[in-house]
This record gives structure tokens, C-alpha cells and sequence, in this order.
């Protein structure tokens, strides 16, 4: 991988539930990243579409498509035209009643570089994901591309120290996460700004302990809940890139639509790591006990 800075770019968009409209302004806004000299792209979860996971609707499913499909090749030709990498996030119908929510990796060329399915599928009040996605089954597995190793992670896997540590072990030199996450608004901001700092906060501890940088990328904009039970979800945005000890590079605004850049110092990785040598000293003679679901 070069050591020179990499430009990476950030869309934080607000979702319709127009399918055409949502690619199109995904495409367009890839479009003015690359004008502007990004070099790697990252969309956030599910950007086709609303989050449509606040309720359960076998209806829903129609949403779903192969891969490759229209979105993919649509995605590969503007990846190919400008001569970026760009990291996707879709739905997809692998057969009649198995779908995944998988993230797709373009290289420069236009080509699949790879795809990772989201492991870590959450259901809770408003994120009914389990009832839509299957587990994934790809494992943890970096994607080469043409600008390094890219660890991608979906959503929910970001929570998790040991899905970035399973990414970081297998060489990714970035770790890449697309989001839809927000509040409920009955909470109080408090609760609010708690939460949200609870996201920055565990991502930022992944770059840190795995001296790597970390992007995630997250949808703004209040979308209602289709059944009425709740008061829907408003995604807090805040999208952002942070280097490998940690520090923030670019943060978004809560509520903005916007293409955040910045720009990476790929061989901050190698310094940091010879004076933070956690890889080193993981004592893993002694930690046996992590594959148990609890220890009771």
C-alpha cells in the first residue's frame, strides 16, 4: 500500500422511499467525491432505501435483489468511470426466503472486489433486523483492493471489539462501517447525547486498540415508523473518520446531508503499532474463555 495520504469520502444522506431517487443521488454524490479527489468511498447501511426494519413486513422483502444486480452494476460503473473504490450497502436476495445485509466493495476497475455479510444482527423495538437477515457467513475476511485491505463491518458489528480485532488480525488496514443508527425521540437528550457518544466513543476504541483507522458513515433524517407504535427514528448522523490512535479527523453535524473527506495517513498505522505493540503483548495462551457465552 502507498504511504501517502488516501482521500476518503463519507455520504451522509437522508433516505426516501424512492429507490430510483435514493441511487441516483448515491451515484451523483460518488460522482462529486471523485471530482473532488476521494479516492475511497463509503455509503451508509442499507442506502437504497428507508430503514425498513422499524416493523415486520413480509412486504419488505420485495426490496431485496441478487448480487450482482441492478445496484451493483449501476455502482460498478461509476466506480470504473472515475476510478474509485467504493464501499456499498444492500440487500440481498441470495435465494427465496435467505437474504443478507451485505456490504459490496468495488475496486477502480469497476470489478467486486469482495462482499461482507453483516454477522452481528440485532432486534430490538425499531431494529426488527433478525426477522429480515440472515447471519452472515463470510467470516471476517478483509477485502483486497487496489488501495489496500479494507475491513468492512455493518452497523451493529461496530459494538463488537471483536469483530474490528477478527479484522485487524487478518491484516485490514482500515476498518469501514455502514450505519443506520438514531434515536428514539421519546428519549430525553440526555439519554440522546449518551447514546451517541457511546457510538463515537467504542469505534474510536477500535482504531486505538488495533492501531488502524476507523470510518463509519451513518444516515441522517427522521423517518417514521410505518405501524404508528412509535415515534420512528432520527438518525443522528455524525459520520466520521478517526485515525489510529483514535483521533478525530472529520466529524459531520447531526442533522446535515453532506460528503465528509478526509485525509489518511496510511503509514500512521506502522508507527503507531512499534510504540503501541497491543498485537505483541495479547496474552493468547490465556484468553480460552471468549468463546463462552458467559461465564456462569
Amino acid at each position: 500500500m502507498s504511504t501517502s495520504p488516501l482521500k476518503v469520502a463519507l455520504v451522509q444522506r437522508a433516505c426516501s422511499n424512492n429507490i430510483e431517487q435514493n441511487l441516483k443521488a448515491n451515484l451523483e454524490a460518488i460522482k462529486q467525491a471523485a471530482n473532488n479527489g476521494a479516492k475511497l468511498i463509503l455509503l451508509e447501511e442499507l442506502h437504497n432505501s428507508l430503514y425498513f426494519c422499524q416493523t415486520e413486513d413480509t412486504a419488505h422483502f420485495d426490496l431485496a435483489e441478487s448480487i450482482p444486480g441492478p445496484s451493483t452494476a449501476a455502482l460498478a460503473h461509476v466506480a470504473a468511470e472515475h476510478k474509485v473504490v467504493i464501499v456499498s450497502s444492500l440487500f440481498e436476495r441470495r435465494a427465496a426466503g435467505l437474504y443478507h445485509n451485505t456490504s459490496v466493495v468495488f475496486d477502480q476497475d469497476g470489478s467486486i472486489a469482495g462482499r461482507y455479510r453483516k454477522m452481528h444482527i440485532p432486534d430490538d423495538p425499531g431494529f426488527y433486523e433478525k426477522f429480515y437477515f440472515t447471519p452472515g457467513d463470510l467470516g471476517f475476511e478483509p477485502i483486497e483492493t487496489s488501495i489496500g485491505k479494507l475491513g468492512v463491518l455493518v452497523c451493529w458489528d461496530q459494538w463488537y471489539p471483536e469483530a474490528a480485532r477478527m479484522m485487524a488480525l487478518a491484516g485490514a488496514e482500515l476498518l469501514l462501517y455502514p450505519t443506520a443508527i438514531g434515536w428514539d425521540p421519546r428519549d430525553d437528550k440526555a439519554e440522546q447525547q449518551r447514546q451517541r457518544e457511546a457510538w463515537i466513543t467504542i469505534q474510536r476504541a477500535h482504531a486505538i486498540a488495533n492501531g488502524v483507522p476507523v470510518l463509519s458513515c451513518n444516515r441522517v433524517g427522521h423517518e417514521s415508523d410505518p405501524s404508528g407504535l412509535s415515534d420512528g427514528i432520527q438518525f443522528w448522523g455524525s459520520s466520521f473518520v478517526a485515525g489510529p490512535q483514535g483521533e478525530m479527523l472529520a466529524l459531520a453535524d447531526n442533522d446535515s446531508e453532506t460528503i465528509l473527506y478526509a485525509d489518511v495517513d496510511m503509514g500512521r498505522s506502522e508507527q503507531v503499532r512499534r510504540i503501541w505493540p497491543y498485537l505483541r503483548d495479547r496474552r493468547i495462551d490465556e484468553y480460552e474463555e471468549l468463546t463462552l457465552r458467559y461465564r456462569d
